[in-house]
């Protein structure tokens, strides 16, 4: 008997106090709480969340699949591949302008030791940086992978195997 006692009384989260029948939710300074009565008047009422339960013939669904949007990547974002010797081009276009570090760090408006290890090849700039120096310096950092594909086949159409088996295809 006094386990069924224990598993049915509530201990107010207020007073301490024993709570006789239904608790109460308020919320005090952003603080949910499970209160009795008379302490309910110190806080707003906070209408519990109910779960809905398992109606009656109800069949349970699986969730389908392919219904979840995939979370945006930073690839995602990407416009381009950047050059790999980005650090190299930097400098040269900044010298040709006769500008010291500081002096385009200032230009930009970002700190110099950014610029020093962006030069160094130590780190890669981020995508707003990379459009300042850009724009700054008159230069493309960016390998646009159609740009690419076009130095790689040279102009030239040359036929993948999948081309080659809608060839056969169509032949029957």
């Amino acid at each position: 008997m006094s386990i069924k006692m224990f598993a049915t009384s509530m201990q107010c989260e207020m007073c301490g106090g024993r709570i006789h029948g239904n608790p109460k939710t308020i919320r005090v300074e952003g603080a949910v709480l499970e209160v009795c009565a008379q302490c309910a008047r110190y806080g707003t009422e906070v209408q519990a969340p109910q779960k809905p339960g398992p109606r009656a013939g109800a069949v349970p669904r699986a969730p389908v699949a392919g219904t979840q949007r995939r979370k945006k990547d930073v690839f995602d974002l990407i416009e381009g591949e950047i050059v790999e010797d980005y650090g190299e081009r930097i400098r040269n276009a900044r010298m040709e302008r006769g500008w010291s570090q500081k002096e385009l760090a200032l230009q930009l408006k970002e700190k110099e030791l950014l610029i020093k290890k962006i030069e160094k090849g130590d780190l890669i700039p981020e995508d707003d940086v990379r459009r300042k120096l850009e724009k700054a310096l008159n230069i493309r950092l960016i390998d646009s992978p159609d740009e690419e594909s076009a130095k790689k086949t040279g102009g030239k159409v040359v036929p993948t195997l999948g081309d080659v088996i809608s060839l056969k295809k169509i032949k029957k």
